[in-house]
């Protein structure tokens, strides 16, 4: 299944089969190279939040398991972002722009292989993220990102939805070898990406965001 340019998509994260965070993306191509995707910032978002509006990070993993939840409406208030899904590995890899467009880190989103779906008026895509992050400097440094995240939450095997974090490590230094080298992705391509100026943000999360988990 490819996706035409310009399509509007939703980036669905689940905890096991339970929705957490959706937002709206527009794809940029879908090539060999992978899904490449846009997410400006202002986009609608739907996530899930504590009863009384804290998120997951605003506590203990201990306490966000017994504590009430919603799904709420909500806009993406970070830095313009491009997100590549590449054809095969767990991972994707995100370019943050900053104020004027200037290319400000790449970040490494360890994640399950994405599952595509569509729906005709909507489609998407569907992932669980892993936690365990890694952040890269214009200049190629890297250092790893929320390993104190992963190591709290595997305390609690019952409620986490990361099942083989050995694997999840793996994956990370799996990528290192091409951030230190400067080969593709991390070679400059797409540093200096501007968006079609044709595409307004998308209003709202389209109907159809809560249908059931691709593959389930």
């Amino acid at each position: 299944m490819r996706f035409a340019a310009g399509r509007v998509l939703l980036h669905r994260h689940f905890a096991r089969d339970k929705l957490v965070f959706a937002p709206v993306v527009r794809v940029v191509s879908d090539d060999e190279r992978g899904l490449l995707l846009w997410m400006p910032h202002g986009t609608p978002v739907i996530r899930e939040l504590a009863a009384d509006g804290a998120g997951l990070r605003d506590m203990s993993f201990a306490d966000w398991i017994r504590v009430e939840k919603r799904i709420v409406m909500d806009v993406h208030r970070g830095p313009d972002i491009l997100k590549l899904v590449p054809p095969d590995g767990a991972h994707s890899v995100w370019w943050l722009f900053g104020p004027g467009q200037q290319f400000a880190a790449w970040y490494v989103n360890l994640e399950s292989p994405s599952e595509r779906w569509d729906d005709g008026d909507v489609a998407g895509l569907d992932l669980t993220d892993f936690d365990l992050d890694i952040w890269v400097w214009p200049n190629r440094h890297w250092e790893w990102k929320d390993e104190d995240e992963l190591a709290e939450r595997l305390g609690f095997p019952d409620h986490y939805w990361v099942p083989h974090p050995e694997s999840v490590w793996a994956e990370g230094r799996r990528v290192v070898p091409a951030i230190e080298s400067g080969t593709f992705p991390f070679d400059g391509t797409w540093c200096d990406f501007r968006p079609d100026p044709a595409w307004e943000l998308v209003p709202a999360v389209p109907e159809g965001w809560d249908r059931p988990k691709a593959g389930r």
